[in-house]
């Protein structure tokens, strides 16, 4: 559930992005992260051990808004795709408010993917969560390679309820502000209803999108106007270098990684 800060009106509303490995989940944030303008996002944070370097989850947190008196901001993490990190996946998942499930678009990896989300039901069911209740957007990536497996194909695997999904080449930055957009606009009423105890009123519900669609704009009208060359080099992929700063958090195990998202939240929604 979203971090109340009652001393300064901030709430932290936990977006996680789930899916097989390699399948773009840290590109989307370090494409987002270096993208946005600098005060409208925090740190890209990792969190590693003494004997594993591999990303626990990435930390973006970004300023979106009100919700009633609060100041909104989004914290989007990622959970590891390799299976060998699947207490890893939990502790990421716990509290999540909205779920971003990026799916990698080629066709080797369909067994991965159904793999992949069957995990994500399953970890949240261990959580008495049940996955359905959950806002949700589908990101199928990697739609700019050759030999892909057909929109058609993933939305009767995976998404047979016809929830919002993106079609995204999120190395290249197509589709990612597009799937951030789209769980924001589910993800901000539930928590509303959630932190506030009250229901959108259909009008007041189009009035948030309608801001929320505003706010989407003039991040993009100013993308649209930076002159700066970095703007417009090719991201690179997590595991190679790229021009984006990632601050390092040291925990000593795995079992720690919930323990650290609280205190970040903390930290972050205690400023003013």
């Amino acid at each position: 559930m979203a971090f109340v800060n009652y001393t300064t009106n901030n709430l932290a509303v936990k977006v996680v992005y789930y899916g097989p490995g390699l399948s773009g989940k840290t590109t989307n944030l370090r494409y987002i992260y270096f993208k946005l303008d600098a005060a409208s996002r925090g740190d890209l944070v990792c969190l590693e051990t003494d004997t594993e370097r591999t990303f626990f989850f990435d930390l973006l947190p970004i300023k979106a808004g009100l919700i009633g008196d609060f100041k909104v901001h989004f914290q989007l993490l990622t959970v590891p795709g390799q299976v060998f990190y699947e207490a890893s996946r939990k502790s990421v998942l716990k509290g999540s408010d909205g779920i971003i499930f990026v799916a990698d678009s080629q066709i080797p990896l369909l067994d991965a993917n159904l793999e992949s989300f069957d995990g994500l039901r399953r970890n949240l069911l261990e959580q008495d969560v049940d996955l359905n209740q959950v806002p949700l957007v589908f990101q199928y990536n990697k739609r700019d390679l050759e030999h892909l497996i057909p929109v058609e194909t993933f939305n009767n695997l995976l998404n047979p309820r016809r929830l919002p999904f993106i079609e995204a080449a999120a190395l290249n930055g197509q589709g990612v502000f597009e799937t951030l957009h789209e769980i924001a606009k589910i993800t901000i009423p539930a928590v509303r209803e959630k932190v506030l105890g009250d229901k959108l009123k259909p009008d007041q519900k189009e009035i948030a999108e309608k801001r929320m669609d505003e706010y989407i704009e003039r991040e993009d009208q100013r993308r649209r106007e930076m002159k700066d060359a970095r703007v417009d080099v090719e991201f690179a992929p997590p595991e190679s270098a790229a021009p984006v700063k990632v601050h390092k958090i040291k925990i000593k195990h795995p079992d720690e990684i919930e323990k650290e998202i609280e205190r970040l939240a903390r930290e972050f929604t205690s400023k003013k």
